[in-house]
């Protein structure tokens, strides 16, 4: 189409495409010396219009997007961050997966900057300085150096990185706490919708609201039975599964909006003490999460690497990991998420001959999975087996 001058109207900002833009150069260079100038692709003076062209059309983009920063639904970035806090909310960081590791070796010895590693590859921060006691053990906290919802269950993290004199083992008795990657885009805006319910059409989404603005809440889910009987849920109560942040912020945050004499049902319970001094116990469930063994028989094509293998194991646990509280797992959807490996559609560099996942250690199948209200599937990649055959 012809070139435009930008303009805005009820439909939002509308701007030329490259090709206008370009083209009216090229009119106006023909206006001005003349309708038997050439300007074909391989002249000089096409290459110079072309890259004027280039850039008002980046400036134009760059106006687009400013104008676009404007409301949360199209803001990205520090745009968004800077919105998002009309609503008294802000993007939550990236957060390191933790776990409490047992050290063993020669009494009063003394480890600093010690690292651990698991089984994954992934190196742990223990807390420095640590002393084995008389006996020769010690209990210190390791932070995983890489951000994420990285797993490490029981017995996995057993490798020292850091050799010290005196220092002979390390294990772990519990899985380690996962943590998270940092908020997306996507996330926040779909956070930043449920928090501008908290000043409530209804007393549930003002709960929601309330605790989406909890810091450190990744995800969680709220149910409600509002009848006089006993269904999975008791009678007349809310049942909030939480995960991420403190007990007694999310306490505090159901405390603060729900109705009087609601029931709030869970097995992590508080004690909140209203302005009169009563005690108010409150209660909700942390998630139990499912780990989740997937298996992928794959042809190798030309272009597949070692690379490939990786990428296609991380997107599953990519997929596993996105899904909220109580989603049950419906296996179809990790070919997908296993193809996403494939960086050039039109030229796959492997084809999927079989793809079956189960809960860690059942048996294999192509069965959705299912998951309870208060589960959560997780993934991680060593529970990702990838089988190449040529």
């Amino acid at each position: 189409m012809p070139y435009f001058a930008p303009y805005i109207d009820a439909a939002g900002l509308h701007i030329p495409a490259y090709t206008d833009i370009r083209d009216q150069l090229i009119s106006d260079a023909k206006r001005i010396f003349g309708q038997d100038i050439y300007l074909g692709e391989d002249t000089q003076d096409y290459q110079w219009i072309s890259a004027v062209a280039n850039i008002i059309y980046d400036s134009f983009l760059a106006s687009q997007a400013a104008y676009n920063s404007r409301g949360p639904g199209t803001a990205i970035g520090s745009a968004l961050d800077a919105i998002v806090k009309l609503n008294g909310i802000k993007r939550q960081p990236a957060v390191y997966s933790t776990c409490y590791v047992s050290l063993t070796g020669m009494p009063g010895t003394t480890i600093t900057g010690g690292v651990v590693g698991d089984v994954s590859g992934y190196h742990w921060n223990l807390t420095s300085p640590i002393l084995l006691d008389r006996d020769g053990r010690a209990l210190a906290l390791a932070t995983c150096q890489t951000p994420g919802p990285h797993v490490a269950n029981s017995g996995e993290i057993t490798k020292i990185v850091t050799p010290t004199y005196g220092w002979s083992s390390v294990t772990n008795a519990e899985a380690a706490t996962i943590g998270a990657y940092a908020e997306s885009d996507a996330q926040l805006r779909s956070r930043q919708a449920v928090s501008s319910a908290q000043p409530s059409r209804t007393v549930l989404e003002g709960i929601k609201g309330a605790i989406a603005a909890v810091p450190g809440v990744t995800r969680f889910v709220l149910y409600e039975n509002d009848l006089p009987t006993r269904t999975i849920f008791p009678a007349r109560s809310i049942t909030s599964v939480v995960e991420g942040g403190t007990d007694t912020d999310i306490a505090k945050a159901i405390f603060s909006r729900k109705t009087p004499g609601c029931y709030t049902n869970g097995t992590t319970s508080v004690t909140i003490t209203d302005q009169y001094g009563a005690p108010v116990p409150i209660r909700f469930f942390r998630p139990t999460y499912v780990d989740i063994d997937v298996v992928v028989n794959v042809k190798q094509l030309t272009g597949y690497t070692n690379q490939t293998t990786e990428d296609m194991r991380n997107s599953i646990v990519s997929y596993i990991n996105g899904l909220t509280i109580g989603d049950s797992l419906t296996v179809s959807s990790l070919w997908g998420a296993a193809l996403v490996a494939n960086t050039t559609p039109n030229k796959p560099s492997f084809s999927i001959t079989s793809l079956t996942a189960a809960k860690h250690g059942e048996l294999q199948g192509t069965a959705d999975i299912s998951i309870s209200y208060k589960e959560v599937t997780r993934g991680d990649v060593s529970n990702v087996t990838v089988n190449v055959m040529t």
